[in-house]
């Protein structure tokens, strides 16, 4: 009998030897960046990320200081159809929408007019534009309740994009961009849209790809619940039957360095990385690079003027000065398989 368990024993080892070895039985490696081209930009970010991840690195980063800040228009949603989808939303809601058309104040007439002047004719914006349109924006949605407005944003994003066949305003998403933030998840990283545009409009255009409104910084205006008055809100106490409505007052255009300061005060932590794709964006970016932890920062370029309406010269002249700034540069002509997904192509703007 002892002399039958001996190779028996030794039968049952060498079997669970070769299932150790047996590479096919390893878990599968998961590729996040099926939708991205071999490149620069891709192969720097999981580069980075494999290193600061690793506990034997050391760049090695815990957890919870994983921070990643990403804008939004033009870093992962579009911003050429032929502008922002903000501006779109504002000449629509002042020049079109009946219900408000006929009462705007003539300021926020003028504003709307300018993004239709540019939209249309190529009129170009007059200076400092961004803070011009957050007055008048914050105005033109006065009295509306949160719910009211996020409504009215999901019904402007649901209307045919404008210069393109197949693809809503809300459709109009990056998709090699939305593997990023999936495989910066998948690797203990927290991140956070931070926009110049309105957070409100920010938060209804990215529900539907999962992101938390808590992770949602842009542009603010001042909110009032809605029996409250012109009475502070230290001196007056919310009913539980009342609702938040948006006033006329703008708090924050976050641009530039509003959005260091921003990120600053809701998230109490340097990032260690950060994505954009216009000057708007370096504050944010230079930040980052003065993190103790190593960083990196992304800088897309709007250099496909086959799949989508852009600049290419200008694109490249701006990747030049991001690089020479020591940001890595994202070439949607060169780097994205596909930018909006199978089906959608560009078409002439029309205009009614």
């Amino acid at each position: 009998m002892k002399k039958l368990f001996i190779p028996i024993l030794i039968a049952f080892i060498g079997i669970l030897s070769g299932c150790g070895n047996d590479d096919s039985d390893a878990p599968a490696k998961i590729d996040y960046f099926t939708l991205w081209n071999d490149c620069e930009a891709k192969n720097a970010l999981q580069e980075y990320v494999e290193d600061v991840t690793n506990p034997k690195s050391k760049n090695f980063i815990k957890e919870e200081d994983r921070i990643a800040t990403f804008d939004m228009d033009g870093t992962f949603v579009a911003e050429l159809y032929p502008t922002y989808f903000e501006y779109l939303m504002l000449e629509y809601r002042v020049l079109e929408d009946e219900a408000y058309k006929n009462i705007a104040p003539d300021d926020v007439k003028q504003t709307a007019q300018e993004i239709r002047d540019f939209v249309r004719n190529g009129k170009p914006l007059p200076s400092h534009f961004d803070m011009k349109h957050a007055v008048a924006a914050a105005k033109a949605y006065a009295g509306m309740s949160l719910a009211e407005f996020d409504a009215y944003v999901k019904a402007f994003a649901a209307k045919p994009a404008n210069g393109f066949r197949g693809m809503t305003y809300g459709q109009g998403v990056y998709q090699p961009m939305l593997q990023v933030f999936n495989y910066l998840k998948a690797n203990g990283f927290t991140f956070y849209v931070v926009s110049g545009s309105d957070r409100f409009i920010c938060r209804a255009l990215v529900e539907p790809l999962g992101i938390n409104p808590n992770r949602v910084i842009g542009m603010d205006v001042k909110l009032r619940s809605r029996k409250q008055g012109d009475e502070a809100g230290v001196n007056y106490t919310m009913g539980k039957e009342e609702d938040l409505i948006r006033t006329d007052e703008l708090i924050i255009k976050n641009l530039k360095t509003n959005k260091v300061l921003q990120i600053t005060q809701e998230i109490g932590k340097v990032p260690v990385l950060s994505f954009g794709n216009s000057g708007g964006d370096c504050a944010m970016h230079n930040f980052c690079l003065s993190n103790t932890y190593r960083s990196a920062a992304f800088m897309l370029i709007a250099d496909d003027d086959a799949r989508d309406h852009a600049n290419r010269e200008k694109a490249l002249s701006l990747g030049a000065q991001w690089r020479e700034a020591g940001y890595h540069v994202i070439s949607m002509r060169d780097d994205f398989k596909t930018i909006y997904g199978d089906g959608v192509t560009i078409e002439d703007f029309k205009f009614e």
